[in-house]
């Protein structure tokens, strides 16, 4: 059995190749009848069909179509190919028009959204497993929600036994807002824990100003910071590899619906001049 660094030097390898053919192709053709844009154009079209037909694939796979495995490794090659394509068929010249216009800008999207996606989908599951708890994405509000209750309880807790305000005025000033709601997107997309130095900085700082019993309540208040802050990681990680896809695969049936009518539009012009 081969190893998957030795399929994926074979699955590049014969990219390359499919992509010096169908470049040498073009050209050889373009030499021949001064423009290959017809043709590119069907190629581009057809590669693009079997890429969205992953999709479909996904959707229907108690069909015995190949693995999803193999359909995704096809679908990320043929991706590579059609940027080859895509840029013999425009070539340097400005789109005509507002159609070709939108078409170029959704086809970079597309392939852009494809290669942030394929970094994306290579690095944020191991970054996953290394903090905090796994959990799915449409149960992380009700897992907020229950550190918000228990917090709130811990910081009633301290006045109430306590008779003072020192915890609750912190927690109405710093905590009220982070508990709410999922915080420090960007931070915890860049691997930054800032947002936990911080606390950790502010949790030491209040310390001086706490009886026996509200550092008890404190530390654990701190435990709940914390698991909050994991919680807030594996969202903007999840929320990132969820989000990337849709816009990927709105901007590329978006895409093909110019395209069918960019096609159009070209052989009813073809004909009409004729």
């Amino acid at each position: 059995m081969q190893t998957f660094s030795k399929r994926r030097r074979n699955a590049l390898i014969l990219t390359f190749l499919v992509t010096v053919v169908l470049v040498v192709f073009l050209w050889a053709y373009k030499q021949r009848l001064t423009s290959n844009s017809f043709v590119s154009g069907w190629i581009l079209f057809a590669i693009m069909l079997v890429l969205c037909a992953y999709n479909l694939r996904k959707k229907v796979s108690f069909l015995p179509l190949l693995r999803s495995a193999t359909w995704l490794q096809i679908h990320l090659y043929l991706g590579l190919i059609t940027i080859v394509i895509f840029g013999m068929h425009v070539g340097l010249r400005v789109p005509n028009g507002n159609l070709e216009t939108i078409i170029t800008v959704l086809y970079v999207i597309v392939a852009g959204t494809g290669l942030i996606g394929l970094f994306l989908t290579r690095t944020f599951p191991q970054r996953l497993t290394v903090r905090g708890e796994e959990v799915l994405f449409e149960r992380m509000p009700v897992y907020r929600r229950n550190l918000n209750e228990r917090a709130e309880k811990l910081v009633f807790d301290a006045v109430t036994e306590t008779n003072t305000t020192t915890l609750a005025d912190y927690y109405k000033l710093r905590l009220a807002t982070f508990f709410s709601r999922f915080r420090n997107y960007w931070h915890h997309l860049f691997e930054s824990k800032r947002p936990r130095h911080v606390f950790a900085t502010e949790f030491n700082d209040l310390d001086r100003y706490l009886n026996d019993r509200e550092r008890e309540i404190v530390r654990e208040l701190s435990e709940l910071v914390y698991i909050k802050d994991d919680l807030d990681y594996q969202h903007a990680l999840q929320k990132t590899l969820k989000g990337w896809l849709y816009v990927h695969i709105a901007a590329t049936y978006s895409l093909m619906i110019f395209v069918v009518t960019h096609i159009i539009v070209v052989h009813a012009f073809v004909g009409g001049s004729r």
